[in-house]
């Protein structure tokens, strides 16, 4: 893709030892990988890259927020996200990713993108079920909200029916249950 171009790490110039890499990330770059689940992002890539004789060794932290829709309310907030992940490059006689932390290269290869790595540690870095912090401590006031919770408490006249409504010949029958 043209757009990942300035993720590309030539490896090949660099002398041994750490080097720095920092990106600010936003959602220009979801754009490119046709991800569409933030609506804003504000996230700082800090990659520090060390260098070996043999190998490289890659850091990745990152900080920032994600605006995303809440799961229950889909009122928009701004997710805090972190984290971080490692990465060995090793050289070999062709390209294999099958192991998590571990790529190989090819010998012939001079640069790697590391775009890839910043998407998939952005995405996993979000939570699964995302809340809006007003709906966890209940400041947040949405028409969602009562509407749920209108139809999640049933009212006493519902209940007192639902007492009537039972057969009582279940009544024996739930007394074998608790006479164990």
């Amino acid at each position: 893709m043209k757009g990942l171009k300035p993720y590309n790490i030539q490896y090949v110039g660099l002398k041994e030892g750490t080097h720095t890499f920092e990106y600010t990330i936003d959602k220009t770059f979801f754009d490119l990988f046709e991800y569409d689940d933030f609506n804003e992002t504000a996230v700082k890539v800090a990659l520090v890259l060390v260098k070996k004789s043999t190998f490289m060794e890659f850091n990745f932290k990152i900080a920032g927020s994600v605006n995303v829709n809440c799961d229950i309310t889909n009122e928009p907030y701004d997710q805090p996200v972190e984290g971080n992940y490692d990465l060995v490059v090793k050289f070999g006689q062709e390209y294999n990713n099958d192991f998590e932390d571990i790529l190989i290269l090819p010998y012939g290869e001079f640069e790697i993108n590391v775009a890839q790595y910043i998407y998939e540690l952005i995405v996993l870095s979000t939570p699964n079920k995302r809340v809006h912090p007003g709906v966890e401590d209940g400041t947040l006031k949405s028409e969602i909200l009562e509407k749920l919770k209108e139809l999640s408490i049933p009212n006493k006249e519902e209940q007192k029916e639902d007492k009537e409504e039972t057969d009582p010949r279940w009544n024996s029958l739930k007394k074998l249950l608790t006479d164990k």
